[in-house]
């Protein structure tokens, strides 16, 4: 199983274009639609390998100690697994968004209304249409590209001090 996270990991997005058109568009009607924008970002390969190999540094003696102690798995994984994880946690959200966010191919393959079209779109609509017709349109596409970047730069720095490296052997003696 690690070995085809590994394998999708080498596969290019442009590569599953046609494919992920013809289902998404053309086999679900999700064409012009929001859902039809998310839905081939939602599970995110490098996510699943960050979690994987972050789940692997923690201790069996933290999870076996909430064993004998009279936790079940859920809550084993809520009160033991989860506060220990929570760099990659974050850092599996900040690129499960940041990915979809300045993604422009797909975007502008599936929104044809102009009111769908996300920002990345529709600066590059900007830059070819309007920008060509006017005398100096690097301010206004340089606010458009400073505009598209800040939500990605806003959530890092108010995620930034939870990733700490955290020493999670410290809770086990030996």
């Amino acid at each position: 199983m690690f070995n085809l996270v590994l394998l999708v990991q080498v596969v290019p997005f442009q590569l599953l274009l046609v494919p992920l058109y013809v289902l998404i568009v053309r086999n679900y009607g999700l064409g012009d639609n929001y859902l039809g924008m998310i839905l081939p970002f939602a599970i995110n390969s490098a996510a699943v390998f960050i979690f994987r190999q972050y789940f692997l540094q923690l201790p069996k003696e933290m999870f076996e100690a909430a064993r004998i102690d009279g936790a079940g798995e859920l809550s084993i994984l809520w009160r033991v697994a989860v506060p220990l994880v929570r760099p990659a946690l974050l850092t599996a959200v900040l690129m499960t968004f940041i990915g979809p966010w300045n993604e422009f191919l797909w975007p502008f393959l599936v929104t044809k209304q102009v009111g769908m079209q996300p920002l990345a779109v529709s600066l590059a609509n900007y830059i070819s249409t309007v920008a060509a017709r006017a005398t100096n349109p690097f301010g206004a596409i340089l606010a458009g590209a400073c505009v598209l970047a800040a939500p990605a730069v806003a959530l890092f720095v108010i995620f930034q001090r939870y990733f700490v490296s955290t020493d999670v052997g410290s809770g086990v003696k030996g």
